[in-house]
């Protein structure tokens, strides 16, 4: 699991300018006003002020805010000790204007205290005239020592901000969180294939069969059938109905499905949508380089300078130190990718990313329907273009680079291991750019877990490296047999479950699959007997790996079986792994036609995973690998299908792909794809996948509006829900995986 915690950030420095102290009230009462003096009435008292001129005017409290601040928290009004009880519901409401009108306020209830946990924060843009605006939350903690806060910095130029009419009312009735899903008739908001399936899943009391019309643009129909009828759905709690309309082959744009009254989304039966995502979900990686600035003439909108180059206030990460009592050395950790939302770069969700996207070019190498050039040179508008490597070896190099400068270097306790990560000290706040993170910067223990990954990645890379660039395929070789030694001679070093502070823990106690992988991949690369040796004696080897919750970062056998069923090699019992393949591919496929929306993903106890939205995608990629084994056409029919859940045939009738889908998600939980808490700031770019449904809801916000959530149903887009919201870069190469190959089915 991963824990992204949202902090108010340098609010401890605010508290240094109290105009006046507040005595902690009593809590727990119903409808209990925690503001004291909100009219302002009685003045200021009660409020403090950081790095503005504040003061009554007209019975509001205005505050003169300087030009020149970076960030929303370098000025701002508040006051402190605020109570609140766990369970309770509270009513956030103010009124507020800025001269000139556009600018920000963050508003905030959070702790007044180390972490400076935010339970509750919004970012209205203010206009001249006063606006109200009101929010309602449920706080997930006791606490006597809160505060509200108004961030009012980050301009370049001064203004003028008025606040009255403040409130945080206790006691109030909880807000019913209801999801808009809009037409009950749920599609592939995207598109589909002109030979391809076509499925919708229609939601509906009705016992019986019921009629179903496909519309072209004109809103003629061209296809007409029945639905079938499938009773209750237990990963969403809906009754439904299926529609089949594969039968229909014509090209088109804006087609729709109507069922029961209702008129699905718009949809296109063509290839073209697949093409661009395919590209898209790859253009996904440069703007999330750490190290380098980000060019705004290559992604018009996500220009911005670059992070933790050791440019102030940023500490950077040319030269790391490691935790206190780690190491006593410094690493030159730069580039690589940010993980997800925050700052962080870890080795193992790194290194399963890296090789999922280098193995999205390596299927291109070997499958029947691939073709290398769709992700070759100069089809992502990289800064590398041009340099006659497919641009997709190009981005993964960025990741490459880091991984293996994550070695700890010969001489040193441990030498050939991996660290595990390097992130911030502590937790960072929303929104905050790469290139303004004020943390210290640490290196975290080496684990066997991360070694292993830095082993099967950089050994995959020599052999795909090997035709462009001979000496760094040889350098990723060597880091790959010494990462491989010092695994076998620290075979059960772990992270720590608890070091999840500034950044996740990513814990794995079992690197059984690690071993695995790592053996897997340097055999294929070198062919030598101690590598095949490894992968024979695997527990692993013969073990059923595509169980239902698929492959990840930390379950990463698959991801060993798929590479010895499809790169060439003399693996004894080879027809035997690729038989495992397709065994575990029809799972897969009864899992997925066994389900009205259509998936080849049915948790336990419909326990939706972090990152659920993946888990369909990688279950898919078995489907897809079948295909390739055997040319059988019903694996290649429900790896497409799977697209479908993710494209918008779910339970919320949303795309969980930014830029795709008439209702798509695009408030991602992101530090600098921000614009929901900041409109300076872009949301995420168009071919993100968002993590999807997470029973465990751990976030704030989902606790808040999701409660006693049925499965498909435990997703909310909004940037603050990090548990089911986050972008992260292991995500979004299951996603490059299958839009290319759904695009090479076209």
């Amino acid at each position: 699991m991963k824990r992204r915690r949202t902090t108010l950030l340098s609010l401890a420095a605010l508290l240094g300018t109290a105009l006046t102290a507040l005595p902690v009230p009593q809590a727990g009462a119903e409808e209990v006003e925690q503001v004291k003096n909100g009219t302002f009435d009685a003045g200021a008292d009660a409020w403090w002020s950081s790095n503005v001129t504040a003061a009554p005017s007209e019975g509001r409290l205005c505050a003169d805010v300087p030009g020149g601040t970076v960030n929303r928290w370098d000025s701002a009004v508040g006051q402190g000790g605020i109570s609140l009880v766990a369970g309770e519901t509270y009513r956030f409401s103010f009124k507020a204007s800025g001269v000139p009108e556009g600018h920000v306020v963050r508003a905030i209830v959070g702790q007044a205290v180390a972490p400076y946990d935010t339970w509750q924060e919004a970012s209205p843009v203010l206009t001249e005239s006063a606006g109200s605006y009101s929010y309602t939350f449920t706080s997930q903690v006791d606490s006597a020592e809160g505060q509200v806060a108004f961030q009012v910095g980050g301009s370049a130029d001064p203004w003028r901000f008025c606040l009255d009419d403040v409130s945080l009312l206790g006691g109030v009735p909880p807000e019913v969180y209801e999801p808009d899903t809009g037409p009950r008739v749920r599609v592939n908001q995207v598109g589909y294939l002109p030979a391809g399936p076509k499925n919708a899943t229609v939601v509906t009391d009705a016992t019986g069969k019921l009629p179903w019309e496909l519309r072209n643009a004109g809103g003629a129909a061209v296809a007409r059938g029945w639905t079938v009828p499938r009773g209750l759905d237990a990963s969403s709690g809906q009754h439904v109905h299926s529609v089949d309309f594969g039968a229909y082959r014509t090209r088109g744009t804006g087609f729709t499905l109507v069922v029961d009254g209702e008129t699905s989304h718009p949809f296109d039966i063509g290839t073209a949508a697949y093409e661009r995502l395919r590209l898209d979900a790859v253009k996904y990686y440069y703007p999330q380089r750490s190290g380098i600035a980000i060019r705004d003439d290559l992604r018009p909108g996500y220009g911005r300078a670059a992070g933790h180059l050791g440019v102030a206030p940023n500490q950077g990460d040319t030269s790391v130190p490691c935790q206190p009592g780690v190491c006593d050395y410094t690493l030159d950790v730069s580039g690589g990718w940010y993980d997800a939302g925050d700052h962080g770069k870890y080795v193992v969700n790194g290194g399963i990313a890296t090789w999922e996207l280098l193995s999205t070019h390596e299927r291109a190498l070997t499958a029947r329907t691939g073709d290398p050039a769709k992700l070759g040179d100069g089809t992502l508008a990289l800064p590398e273009s041009g340099n006659k490597v497919p641009d997709v070896l190009d981005e993964a190099r960025w990741e490459l680079e880091f991984l293996l400068r994550m070695q700890v270097p010969d001489g040193r306790p441990l030498a050939g291991m991996a660290h595990h990560k390097v992130h911030d000290e502590q937790w960072t706040g929303l929104p905050m750019l790469p290139s303004d993170d004020p943390q210290k910067r640490e290196l975290h223990p080496p684990t066997t877990a991360a070694t292993l990954n830095l082993a099967a990645t950089a050994a995959q890379a020599a052999r795909l490296y090997k035709p462009y660039d001979k000496a760094f395929a040889a350098r990723a070789l060597t880091a790959a047999r010494k990462a491989w030694t010092a695994a076998l001679a620290h075979p059960a070093v772990y992270a720590d479950p608890a070091d999840g502070t500034g950044g996740g823990a990513y814990n794995d106690d079992d690197v059984t699959d690690e071993f695995y992988w790592a053996a897997a991949e340097l055999y294929l690369t070198t062919g030598e007997r101690q590598f095949s040796d490894h992968v024979l004696n695997s527990p692993a080897h013969t073990a059923d790996v595509f169980v239902p919750r698929g492959f990840d970062w930390s379950r990463t056998a698959a991801a060993a079986r798929l590479d010895l069923a499809t790169v060439p090699s003399r693996l004894p019992g080879r027809d035997k792994v690729r038989r495992s393949v397709v065994k575990g591919a029809d799972a897969y496929l009864a899992t997925l036609r066994g389900q009205a929306y259509g998936m080849p993903y049915a948790p336990e106890d419909n326990r939706y995973d972090w990152g659920s939205a993946h888990q369909v995608l990688n279950n898919a990629v078995v489907v897809a690998t079948a295909y390739d084994i055997t040319g059988a056409s019903k694996y290649r029919d429900g790896a497409v299908q799977a697209m479908d859940n993710i494209l918008g045939r779910n339970a919320l009738n949303i795309s969980y792909v930014t830029g795709y889908g008439d209702v798509a998600a695009h408030r991602q939980h992101s530090r600098w794809y921000a614009h929901q808490l900041d409109p300076q700031l872009p949301s995420p770019p168009a071919g993100t996948l968002a993590g999807g449904p997470n029973s465990s809801i751990q976030d704030p916000l989902a606790q808040a509006k999701l409660k006693d959530c049925v499965g498909q149903f435990c997703y909310i887009d909004d940037i603050q829900s990090w548990s089911t919201n986050e972008t992260a870069i292991n995500w979004n190469a299951a996603l490059a995986r299958m839009a290319s190959f759904v695009a090479d089915q076209g």
